[in-house]
């Protein structure tokens, strides 16, 4: 059966349904050999091309539905190739075959924690959508006086370049002096949000780490730079915040010889880790002496 050109090309993570339809219209998607058109439906055996290049097509039954949880570290960028040569976080994902990873959302280059890829565009689409209000969790360490009416606005709101902000909940989390832990939720995925509202209090944030996608955690045991795949369980609970159906297959098992591998896979990541620390540096330096 065919299906819509933009919902192929959004399932294979090239962007949303919307976005497609603006290729589309920009003459940027072929159909074997004709430039698309808004409207056109494709076959299973088609040849679509974007900007030249050739394009994976799957059906929706063809698809299962994969999600990392990634560690990010301060440093790397959220896109796919950096012109400055700065490490990115699609670096130390592991390969997905006849597909690729497609992150939930981005993190600015000084933000770590948990960020999200998965192998389901529309997924990731659907999950990015402003209607959809995940609540987002951080922990953050700030450096300056924060006063009772300084967190009375941030809960109440503050009104920024881009319109009313505020946090969900905030709560103080320890520290001494004027450097100070605290845990903030919002539902939103303003740029800069969480830094933009303490400093709209005169607070400068030092450091900033996303604990928390609506109830998928950053797990206590994975290193800055590692990944590990989400228990269809996971991946259903974000299927569910997305309205799309239920995953009924898996990559992972709970055999001992999956147990074997995921040992083995753990020990690979930690391998991945310890390589890009040295590519990163390596890359710095070379950034360094062309500054």
């Amino acid at each position: 059966m065919s299906e819509k050109l933009q919902k192929v090309l959004a399932r294979a993570g090239h962007g949303s349904r919307r976005e497609m339809e603006a290729w589309i219209a920009a003459g940027r998607v072929s159909i074997d050999g004709e430039i698309a058109t808004i409207g056109d439906r494709v076959e299973a055996q088609a040849q679509v091309r974007l900007d030249g290049r050739l394009v994976s097509l799957k059906s929706a039954e063809d698809v299962v539905c994969r999600v990392l949880a990634y560690h990010k570290p301060e440093g790397e960028i959220c896109s796919r190739k950096d012109p400055e040569g700065r490490p990115t976080v699609f670096d130390r994902l592991p390969k997905v075959r006849d597909g690729r990873w497609v992150a939930v959302g981005r993190l600015d280059i000084n933000t770590s924690g948990l960020l999200l890829f998965t192998s389901d565009g529309d997924l990731a689409n659907r999950l990015m959508h402003p209607s959809n209000e995940v609540e987002r969790e951080y922990a953050v360490r700030t450096f300056g006086e924060v006063t009772d009416g300084n967190i009375q606005k941030l809960r109440t709101g503050v009104m920024l370049e881009d319109g009313l902000a505020s946090f969900d909940k905030i709560k103080a989390a320890g520290g001494e002096g004027i450097n100070t832990w605290w845990h903030v939720t919002l539902k939103e995925g303003r740029n800069r949000e969480v830094r933009r509202l303490w400093e709209s209090q005169e607070v400068q944030v030092s450091r900033l780490i996303r604990v928390r996608y609506g109830m998928v955690e950053l797990p206590k045991t994975l290193p800055r730079g590692g990944w590990v795949e989400l228990p269809l369980e996971q991946v259903n609970y974000l299927r569910q915040l997305a309205g799309l159906e239920l995953e009924n297959r898996t990559f992972l098992g709970t055999d001992k010889h999956s147990q074997s591998r995921n040992k083995v896979k753990s020990a690979k990541i930690r391998r991945a880790v310890r390589k890009n620390k040295v590519v990163s540096k390596s890359k710095a330096k070379n950034t360094r002496k062309r500054d």
